[in-house]
């Protein structure tokens, strides 16, 4: 176990000198911060393959930036042709599918990704030395395959889970607290994920392929008015990470506060390397437009972007290009999602669509 701290503290070391300051959102052209998650199928609008599909749509859409899943593939997209067997990390990116995707013309791909072979969040119990060790090469060996194969691209990967205030309970109860091995145990395997990738770097200095990691927060607002321990207040304080994603569901519907929200993750992020104190993305935001009326709408779109933009997040993904929540199935009429989307069912583009091509200057 000393020996492993050792080698992370190393490692956590190298990536001072490897990870080269990013440019400022405010130096980049909005299409490199304004992003778009495609995610889990509940309809499709052609016969490509579903991943495929949406990044296509993402591309024409205007943004450079997609997120995409990049665990149980064959659950999230499914493809033209069965998917292939696949064991491990490096695998799953050069099935044929997500090797088209990796080919287009994004420059910043944010991954939820996971190692394999356990449960995605084992930690909570725990996170144990050959686990963590484990961890980390899984890690290494996605970010150095990254650098090396696409050498040349100044193609950007950011590696990232799903919400961390979610993954550290056993429900999805925000009034429970996550017990202290819980925290213990998330610290131990975001610092085995980052040492990976600092690993990576260290040894591709002259790739023009970046690769960072990232945790995602998503229960803010309790901790920064009452308080309560989360991931913001007890996790990242006790890492040393390269981003933190905000999925900003609790705080979106309120511009001040959502702006505050972001100042308390800062405050409680340490700075990096290769982001400074600014090391902070909107991972999700969005509103179901089924639900809400349309002036509500726009205005929590179009305040939630300003804000974020204004603020200096690092990139800006909305939440999503099609809707994942269906109410009924299948899904046949824009009635049947909640309207969480930028393309309906039946093709048509959300106001959404509009405004976010109009910010990226289309």
């Amino acid at each position: 176990m000393r020996m492993f701290a050792m080698m992370l503290s190393t490692a956590l070391c190298l990536s001072c000198c490897a990870a080269a300051p990013a440019p400022a959102p405010a130096d980049m052209p909005l299409r490199d911060v304004i992003g778009v998650t495609h995610s889990t199928q509940t309809y499709h609008l052609t016969d490509k393959d579903y991943l495929n599909e949406g990044a296509d749509q993402v591309l024409e859409f205007g943004s450079r930036v997609i997120k995409l899943w990049a665990i149980y593939p064959e659950r999230c997209y499914p493809s033209k042709t069965e998917w292939p067997k696949y064991t491990s990390l490096v695998g799953i990116m050069q099935t044929p599918d997500f090797s088209a995707v990796l080919a287009k013309p994004f420059k910043t791909y944010i991954l939820v990704v996971y190692s394999l072979g356990r449960f995605e969040h084992y930690w909570r119990d725990g996170c144990p030395a050959e686990l963590a060790q484990d961890e980390e090469r899984q890690f290494h060996d996605l970010s150095a395959w990254l650098m090396k194969t696409y050498r040349g691209s100044g193609k950007t990967f950011v590696l990232q889970h799903w919400e961390g205030d979610w993954a550290i309970r056993t429900s999805y109860d925000p009034t429970t607290d996550p017990p202290e091995i819980a925290f213990k145990g998330m610290i131990d395997w975001l610092n085995a994920r980052q040492s990976g990738v600092n690993r990576a770097r260290a040894e591709n200095p002259d790739s023009d392929v970046r690769v960072f990691h990232a945790a995602e927060v998503n229960l803010v607002a309790q901790s920064m008015l009452q308080g309560r321990p989360g991931v913001v207040n007890r996790v990242l304080p006790n890492t040393k990470l390269d981003l933190v994603s905000y999925s900003s569901w609790d705080t979106l519907r309120d511009r001040t506060l959502f702006r505050k929200a972001l100042d308390f993750i800062a405050e409680n992020m340490p700075d990096s390397a290769a982001f400074g104190a600014k090391n902070v993305y909107l991972g999700e935001y969005g509103l179901p437009e089924n639900e809400v009326k349309p002036e509500e709408f726009q205005e929590t779109i179009r305040g939630t972007t300003e804000t974020a933009l204004e603020w200096g997040c690092t990139y800006v993904v909305y939440w999503s290009l099609y809707c994942n929540e269906a109410r009924k199935t299948p899904v046949q009429t824009t009635q049947d999602n909640r309207g969480v989307w930028l393309i309906r069912p039946d093709g048509s583009r959300s106001w959404a669509y509009g405004y976010l091509r109009s910010r990226m200057g289309y």
